[in-house]
Parts: structure tokens; sequence; C-alpha cells
């Protein structure tokens, strides 16, 4: 028995840009010890897994190291991937049956994928010890998300020029630690706000552009810049623009795709 495995640049309008996600293609729900396998040997961020179920799709992702509950480039890669195999019409929504509950995307005529998500707003906490050590900068504000630790620093280049020290921070007891700022570094327009994204502890040492982090991200600068629409930057190497809508306790996120790789996975 063979599947169909894409990998596919999210948030990204060219290739090799963005988080490159893995797609698996499934007729049928698969044991999670198998999809880990799968995520392992893959070795990317986020390998999603999907299958038929009901009136939409049953959707998992894995990163090299667990299962997580919530994914956003991953979720923008399946979609555009059912859309590119012709498995979902290009102007069908794609519903996905997750452990964050029902999840959508939806294709504009540009090209632009939007998902909807639940947000996770930031609480003010208290910074974790030796955190300012971990990431060689000292935050402007911390609070916990629903699954994450948010670091305010100062000023954008700041947040650019971090090299932390990724061993300490996977002892901090957070699926991950997004680092933001207002504005963007030098020579970038157009942007709100950016960000970076450290999960040692979850086998992602750093995520290229993670959709996820945006769902706590935009009800923060929502709430401090008075806005609701906002364009955000992730500061990775491969970096990504992610267009992001806070609408009451949902978060829409905007991004492109562009399919890579197309094969098949074998002795399934």
């Amino acid at each position: 028995m063979t599947l169909e495995l894409w990998q596919v640049d999210a948030f990204a309008d060219r290739p090799f840009t963005g988080n490159p996600a893995a797609v698996c293609l499934l007729d049928q729900a698969r044991e999670g010890a198998w999809c880990q396998s799968v995520a392992m040997e893959m070795n990317l961020s986020e390998t999603a897994f999907v299958e038929p179920r009901g009136n939409g799709y049953g959707l998992r992702w894995f990163t090299p190291a667990v299962e997580v509950d919530l994914c956003g480039h991953a979720t923008l890669a399946t979609a555009h991937v059912l859309w590119e195999s012709g498995r979902l019409a290009r102007g069908a929504q794609a519903r996905f049956h997750t452990r964050s509950g029902l999840l959508t995307a939806d294709r504009q005529d540009d090209g632009w994928i939007v998902l909807d998500f639940p947000a996770t707003p930031p609480e003010a906490a208290a910074a974790p010890e030796g955190l300012a050590q971990a990431l060689g900068a000292t935050p402007r504000w911390t609070g916990r998300s629903r699954f994450d630790l948010v670091v305010e620093l100062a000023d954008p280049d700041t947040v650019q020029s971090l090299t932390p020290d990724l061993a300490r921070l996977a002892t901090l007891p957070c699926r991950g630690i997004i680092v933001t700022a207002q504005g963007a570094p030098a020579g970038v327009t157009g942007v709100d706000f950016v960000s970076r994204f450290f999960g040692p502890a979850s086998g992602v040492p750093e995520d290229p552009v993670t959709g996820s982090a945006h769902c706590a991200l935009g009800p923060l600068w929502a709430a401090r810049l008075g806005r609701n629409n906002l364009i955000a930057r992730q500061l990775s190497r491969r970096g990504g623009e992610v267009r992001v809508s806070v609408v009451g306790d949902r978060v829409r996120l905007a991004g492109q795709a562009v399919t890579v790789l197309r094969g098949l996975l074998l002795n399934t």
C-alpha cells in the first residue's frame, strides 16, 4: 500500500520560504505511534495527517517529537493540498475536525487562504526565572497563552538579532516561547508587529512561521494598537507574512502556500 505525501511551503509566496509542512493523505485514521514515526522520518516542524470524516476531514499534527493540539501552517498546507489534488473543489470550504475543535479554511480568488482558528489571548504573568539569560534580552512584558509563553521585547531589531540558549529555553514549562515586538526592523515596511517562535521542548528549535502563535499575538496587538486587522511578519531565517484579523473569540489567519514536493510513502 502507498500513500500520497506532499511537502508545502506555507505562509510563503515562493518556494523555499515560509514554513515547510508535510501532508500525508490517508483513506482512514492511523495509529498515533505510526503517525509519530512518519513525522520523525520527515523531520519537519510539523507533519499533518488528514482523512475523510463526516462532512469534512479529520486532521492531526505531529512534530518530530510530539503530537500538538493546534498548528496553523500545517492546516494551511493541508487545505492547499486538498484543493490542488482535486479532493476538494476550489470554491469549497475545507472543514477540519481536530483536537482544537472545528477549524475551517477558505480559498480567496487571489489565492490567499484564510484559516478560522480559536483565539488564545495571553494574560500577563511573571517571567520564569532565567528567561532573560536564556533569551539574551530583557523582556518588556511577559504573558501566558493557552500553549505558550509570550515575551515582548523593546524593538523589532532585538527580536531579529536574538541567538537564545535553546537548551535553557527547553526547560521552561510551555509548548514554546513567542518573542514579539511592535513594528518592523530596518528595511521592512507595512508590518504592524513581528515575532519569532522557539519550541525546543516540542522538538522544534525555531519554527519558521507559526500560525498558532498568532492566535495569541493577534489579540495582544489588536488590544495594544486598537485595530483588529493587522499584518505580521515572523523573522526567522526563512520568514513569512501572516494577515491577522481578530473577530471576537476567533482569529482569522491568512497566508499563501506553494507545493514543493509530491511523492508516495511506501511500506505503510
